[in-house]
């Protein structure tokens, strides 16, 4: 039984099983937390490396990318209750989402016997709100062809749980960080910058809140639902790697006008976007609790773990 006095599916008598397309950074947090409590997990990969790796931390792994789709679906999937996607969208067609396009018809097929399934998107659906809020209710206007993407992929996979009743849950995921993956790695690194563009923020969100959230989504399915996935405290990117700096005890990387900043096509078109992303919706509706409600929370966290 969970703390809200729900019971969990590893409680039902037969062990659950999780498949993820895309068993990546922050599905792997969720798949780590839930081996432990005697779920089977599946995923793929693209690289035949790390499908090694992942095989040898005990997980069933499957290559698969858009011209490399899964050999026999319908032998892989069996059995699956749970099904998760961290697949991007990459603009292939009809729908755009490679997971879809590939195999959308083999998950409508397992809807009789799927719990939960979940699609991890991006805030980028909502577009520029020029440091304004948004929540769930928002307008979706996605100002750059990354947004739309995600967009049309939101839709496809709803449209799984409106003709096929693929209990689908969409996840929009802020600035992810996490172990190895945070500012005080680009600041040990010596890559770090610290870009100054007045009035922008960023909100963001630690690893372990986002399989936190899917855990308690897990728990609580509500199909069709829509989440941001997201700390409290939105902040200006140059706050945060000044604040890896004091952590670190280091002298901060000279301010860069953003203008001036020397930033790939990718990290300039996310400051395209400017906007507050609201998530009361995870804490009412999933009970959650992030246990890292800051980025300052979450940097001291991954500083004393060593990471």
């Amino acid at each position: 039984m969970d703390a809200s006095g729900e019971h969990g599916p590893e409680e039902s008598g037969t062990a659950p099983r999780l498949f993820v397309f895309g068993l990546g950074f922050s599905a792997l947090a969720l798949a780590e937390r839930l081996k432990p409590k005697g779920w089977q997990i599946a995923g793929t990969c693209r690289e035949a490396e790390k499908a090694q790796a992942l095989q040898a931390r005990g997980f069933t792994v499957h290559r698969f990318d858009r011209d490399h789709p899964l050999p026999d679906p319908r032998a892989v999937l069996a059995g699956t209750t749970h099904l998760l996607s961290s697949v991007p969208p990459d603009g292939g067609m009809p729908s755009g989402d490679p997971v879809l396009d590939r195999h959308g018809a083999d998950i409508a097929v397992l809807a009789p016997g799927l719990a939960w399934a979940g699609y991890l998107s991006t805030t980028g659906v909502y577009g520029d709100r020029q440091g304004g809020w948004v929540d769930e209710a928002s307008a979706l206007t996605p100002s750059g062809e990354r947004g739309r993407r995600r967009l049309q992929a939101e839709q496809a996979w709803l449209a799984l749980w409106e003709r096929h009743q693929v209990p689908v849950h969409l996840f929009r995921l802020a600035g992810i960080y996490g172990p190895g993956r945070s500012a005080l790695d680009s600041v040990r690194a010596g890559t770090a910058k610290r870009v100054v563009k007045p009035g922008q923020v960023f909100s963001r969100i630690h690893v372990a809140d986002i399989a936190t959230v899917l855990e308690a989504s897990i728990m609580r399915p509500h199909p069709g639902a829509a989440y941001n996935l997201c700390d409290d405290d939105p902040a200006p990117p140059a706050e945060v790697i000044e604040h890896a700096c004091r952590l670190l005890g280091v002298e901060p990387p000279p301010a860069l006008p953003f203008d001036e900043a020397s930033l790939s096509p990718m990290a300039r078109s996310f400051y395209e976007d400017n906007k507050r992303v609201r998530n009361e919706r995870i804490k009412r509706e999933l009970g959650v609790t992030l246990a890292y409600p800051s980025y300052r929370d979450g940097l001291k966290a991954l500083l004393a773990e060593g990471k």
